[in-house]
């Protein structure tokens, strides 16, 4: 009789268990499933837009763009000088920022863990959308006798941060022209720092990636003439050849005071955002941006168009940005 009582004891023992185990699960899938669920438009009360240095293209966009968002969205968005455009990745990828300007070349290599991101793939960012072209842009100054590729050899010349698009846009230029690192004395300076090296005769020429025109470059043809070397047709056929995220640009003439315009070539400008940005908020955000561009008082604010931006895109677009685009599509 004991026996059988011990048995029932155990029976009812591991019936409890049992039951005990299965609400456990559940509740485990209940707090995945809240998880899952992602942040919310409410949980967001301050929003960062990464730049680049305060005498580029990024910063004075990224001004008027957080001025528009907060305005569209209730969230209060500042622009943050950065470091431009891998180091904008990398902090998006880290959680330190929730927008960044980049340049089309620098997303698609962080998505692909190439370059310099070589073996880290950045899979936690994707597009809000394009916003204009950026002219790989190689200045001297009138006085210092450099016309051609061929005369940087030997030169110290600005090539920004070793790891930046303006060092990868530079390493691609100089290939072509049959030079490399080793053919100049490479400097890694900043837009404004090359300004300042530029006119105090510190260096010879510098490298600058972004919109044209360009603060710094506007500012250094203030107190003296300045040169943009040209990139030759063929030139740049084999560029685009070998690396078909470049496009032919020309400089228009008047910029800089150039009597001519001038042939160069050119990336895309783009914003990124972080992928754990809500639909909602993804979408309020591309549109206070692409609604307002017409608005801009800088040069770039004509060619930000909604119609043109899915172009030149190479990495996952944001379902809140694409549900604007769409929306524009259809009209």
């Amino acid at each position: 009789m004991k026996k059988k009582q011990l048995r029932l004891f155990a029976f009812i023992a591991m019936i409890a268990l049992l039951v005990l185990s299965a609400c456990n699960s559940g509740d485990t899938g209940t707090s995945e499933k809240d998880a899952d669920a992602g942040k919310s438009k409410e949980d967001y009360k301050f929003l960062s837009i990464l730049t680049g240095g305060t005498q580029g293209t990024y910063y004075p966009l990224g001004g008027s763009f957080a001025d528009y968002i907060t305005e569209a969205t209730g969230i209060k968005t500042t622009a943050e000088v950065s470091q431009a455009s891998a180091a904008n990745m990398t902090s998006l990828q880290d959680g330190e920022a929730d927008i960044a300007f980049v340049q089309t070349d620098i997303a698609y290599y962080a998505s692909k863990g190439e370059l310099m991101f070589d073996g880290e793939v950045i899979d936690n960012v994707s597009a809000i959308g394009a916003l204009y072209p950026e002219t790989v842009q190689l200045i001297t100054l009138e006085k210092n006798g450099i016309k051609t590729y061929a005369d940087l050899k030997g030169k110290k010349v600005s090539v920004g941060a070793p790891g930046s698009g303006t060092y990868a846009n530079a390493e691609q230029l100089l290939e072509i022209h049959g030079l490399t690192m080793d053919d100049i004395k490479p400097q890694s300076l900043d837009f404004g720092e090359s300004q300042e090296s530029l006119q105090a005769g510190q260096i010879d020429a510098a490298f600058i990636t972004a919109g044209t025109p360009t603060g710094a470059v506007e500012g250094l043809n203030a107190v003296a003439s300045v040169f943009v070397v040209p990139v030759e047709d063929a030139k740049a056929d084999e560029l685009i050849k070998k690396y078909p995220y470049y496009a032919k640009e020309m400089i228009p003439s008047g910029t800089y005071g150039m009597a001519a315009e001038t042939p160069a070539v050119s990336v895309g400008a783009m914003l990124v955002i972080q992928n754990e940005v809500p639909e909602e908020l993804g979408y309020e955000i591309t549109k206070a941006i692409y609604d307002n561009a017409s608005k801009l008082q800088h040069a770039k604010g004509k060619l930000i168009q909604a119609e043109k931006g899915l172009d030149g895109i190479g990495i996952p677009v944001h379902p809140g940005a694409q549900k604007y685009f769409d929306e524009v599509i259809k009209k």
